[in-house]
């Protein structure tokens, strides 16, 4: 059991392994204080003290009645501090870790009248967006809108009960649900070439869709479950922000091509497998064709719902107005307008028409035939970065606002079960929704309560709504997406001129460029760029070694401070060059930008001693490169002059290692270091190593570097100087 101490540590994060308890509190002015009402020590034993009393007095007298005992050891018991010692596998012990792994059972008998009516209310309103989304999101799968319903029910119910996040609202999610689509369409082709010459029929189409979104969101399923159980819930950050920035501007656009044709009433593509840039110029090269009726309707439900946005936006204080729900709104209009018009029957408007909207029917989702496992695991993959990345970027952001904890790793915990138990019922990929959130906050929800409350309206919806949008135009729910969509790419403007305006010029080129790839190639291939050049800047940076060389101050001679660390400017950094009969070095005065002084005094070269501090645990990535730094500060002695230069520094005859910033080396990097040390043993030059902490130094003893011709029992640079100059021929005295 670790130690109570670290239960309310802030940032402590028990994980998946239960290296802690939340639950634990600590007591607060006075109020079950241990000095007041007791301290329970390691070993689980209280001495109770009280201000008038002594210790002795607290043991037990042998006259005392059996009843008097024992209702002071039940007083004991309730007086004992939160972070009391509890035994593991201890009845109170399994209770804390249910109600930590199952946060529904520590929440829901907590809920009062108060904050039962808002969640009830943040429901409503969540399922009044969640409902239409789910319906128009399907479209994006090339599944019947009853595999979104399905998608926005059993796992947000599942997720109501084992998520730590208040305000996310779990379901159907644009981005999510257009890689499940191009996943479904790529597969497609494998089930008309098997009834070739022939066209599969619908429902051999519907089934077959299903059975790879169902093996897609198992396969989703599992890899969140298994980031969250080994604990990476870390890995949101691993994408650079310009990187996802055009990946999701780029799926936006995808988006919204597909979306405009059927607003437009256009004819869709014959091939089944084409790209998002065959499908732009397919769509302008039949624009002869538009169907006036489906895209007046379509244009003027999307003009509405900008007009309602506006609206609400110039009359913020109303807040009736502001409770209106737009989209469901705009779902009953559109639906009222093409029944008293008949525009499916006499305008050819394309409709909802009859949809089966029994309950969803358990079933182990499997593989289908014709389909390749491995581009189930692919796309499950893919899915599961974009998915992650931007739930718990969301479930931080609103638990940040309203002053709560969430746990990446439980999070990712809780959407993987989410998954595996959904797509037993028929659900496609299910993550956290931004605009769903956000309406969930707004709307002032307490607890994860307001998410079942929404699940529970979906399945109502499921039973008994669909029969009702009949007549409900297709091109609306499509205005719907593309309204959603140009949500997406708001903050893509700002984000180009935010680059531009700091010469971010890498990042705007990653992002123009990642967004140019998902639209002329797929989006699988725009996340696959963004996650690869992600990956590969995060290994480049870490894969330098931090080193400073370091120089003798002309102020203090027993002083040492870095000589390369701040990038030369004018009027803050000038070099100067100092030659002798008896020595020649180089002499610099730096000025940080910080305004701090460590850069003030004049730094000057130790003639013939290469001095350099490590600020970072040496290991195998970053290592690797520390011999080729090495070897550039020693013929140039600082890492900003070009190697095209002429070498400047005399042939360096010792080197000193200050290591009072590596806590730590690995076995490769000890490796690597030894390799170094019998290098420079090769060439006649002496190595210390100086404040080298226990653990390092442990390591070196083991490891021989004695032997190799390390020195590592100096604690300060001066006195290895000092023993240099008593083995060597060289004069390092200031």
């Amino acid at each position: 059991m670790p130690n109570s101490s670290n239960y309310n540590t802030p940032g402590h994060d028990p994980g998946i392994a239960g290296s802690g308890d939340p639950d634990v509190t600590t007591a607060r002015n006075g109020e079950g204080s241990p000095l007041l009402s007791g301290y329970r020590s390691p070993s689980g034993a209280s001495d109770y003290m009280r201000p008038d009393s002594s210790q002795g007095s607290l043991r037990e007298r042998p006259n005392r009645s059996t009843s008097s005992g024992r209702r002071r050891r039940q007083q004991q018991q309730q007086q004992q501090p939160a972070h009391a010692h509890v035994p593991r596998f201890s009845r109170r012990w399994w209770q804390r870790r249910i109600r930590y792994y199952v946060p529904i059972i520590g929440w829901l008998p907590k809920c009062s009248a108060g904050s039962l009516a808002n969640d009830v209310k943040a429901g409503f309103m969540v399922a009044c967006l969640l409902i239409p989304q789910a319906l128009s999101y399907s479209s994006l799968t090339h599944l019947p809108p009853a595999y979104g319903l399905y998608t926005a029910l059993v796992p947000a119910l599942v997720y109501g009960m084992l998520g730590t996040s208040r305000h996310l609202s779990m379901g159907p999610e644009a981005l999510v649900s257009v890689l499940t689509g191009t996943l479904v369409k790529g597969q497609l082709k494998h089930l008309y070439a098997a009834y070739s010459p022939n066209t599969p029929p619908d429902e051999a189409v519907d089934d077959f869709s299903a059975a790879v979104a169902s093996a897609v969101a198992l396969a989703s399923g599992l890899c969140t479950f298994a980031l969250g159980m080994f604990r990476f819930g870390f890995l949101d950050s691993m994408i650079s922000e310009s990187s996802l920035r055009g990946f999701i501007s780029g799926a936006a656009i995808v988006v919204l091509i597909g979306q405009t044709r059927i607003v437009l009433g256009l004819p869709s593509s014959n091939s089944v497998h084409s790209s998002p840039w065959n499908d732009l110029c397919h769509m302008l090269s039949h624009l002869g064709q538009i169907h006036a009726a489906t895209a007046a309707v379509s244009l003027g439900a999307l003009a509405f719902l900008r007009l309602l946005r506006f609206v609400k936006r110039q009359f913020r204080s109303a807040l009736w107005l502001q409770g209106i729900p737009d989209t469901l709104v705009v779902i009953i209009l559109a639906t009222l307008v093409s029944w008293a018009a008949k525009l499916g029957r006499e305008y050819g408007v394309a409709v909802f028409g009859s949809v089966d909207g029994d309950l969803p029917r358990f079933s182990v989702p499997r593989v289908p035939a014709y389909v390749d496992s491995k581009d189930i695991v692919s796309s499950a993959i893919t899915i599961t970065m974009i998915g992650v990345v931007e739930s718990v970027i969301v479930a931080r952001e609103y638990a940040s606002r309203n002053h709560y904890a969430v746990s990446s790793n439980r999070e990712l915990v809780a959407l993987g079960v989410s998954n595996i138990i959904g797509s037993a019922f028929g659900s496609y990929p299910a993550f956290g929704s931004l605009s769903r959130s956000k309406l969930n906050d707004r709307a002032k929800a307490t607890s994860q309560l307001s998410g079942i409350v929404a699940a529970i309206l979906v399945l109502v919806s499921l039973l008994g709504l669909l029969p009702y949008l009949y007549h409900l135009p297709l091109g609306v729910l499509a205005a719907i997406i593309v309204d959603a969509v140009v949500s997406l790419l708001s903050a893509t403007p700002h984000a180009i001129s935010f680059l531009f305006k700091v010469q971010a010029w890498s990042d705007l080129f990653l992002l123009l460029f990642i967004c140019a790839c998902s639209v002329v190639a797929s989006v699988e291939t725009g996340i696959l760029l963004a996650v690869v050049i992600s990956l590969i800047m995060v290994i480049k940076r870490s894969n330098m070694p931090r080193i400073k060389l370091l120089g003798r101050s002309t102020e203090n001679g027993y002083e040492f401070r870095p000589i390369d660390g701040i990038a030369p400017s004018s009027g803050a950094s000038r070099r100067q060059s100092f030659s002798s009969d008896d020595s020649e070095f180089d002499q610099l005065q730096d000025e940080p930008e910080d305004g701090s002084e460590e850069y003030d005094a004049q730094v000057q070269h130790v003639e013939g001693v290469l001095i350099v501090r490590v600020d970072e645990s040496l290991y195998f990535a970053n290592a690797g490169q520390l011999h080729a730094r090495l070897n550039r500060l020693e013929l140039y002695g600082d890492m900003r002059v070009h190697p095209s230069e002429d070498p400047r520094m005399k042939p360096t005859r010792a080197v000193v290692f200050d290591l009072i910033g590596m806590p730590d080396i690995d076995g490769s990097a000890l490796e690597i270091l030894l390799n170094i040390v019998r290098e420079y043993s090769r060439r006649q030059v002496r190595v210390a190593f100086v404040r080298v902490c226990d653990s390092v130094r442990g390591r070196f003893e083991k490891s021989g570097m004695a032997d190799a011709g390390g020195e590592y029992d100096f604690n300060d640079i001066t006195a290895a100087l000092n023993h240099l100059e008593r083995e060597l021929t060289i004069s390092v005295t200031p």
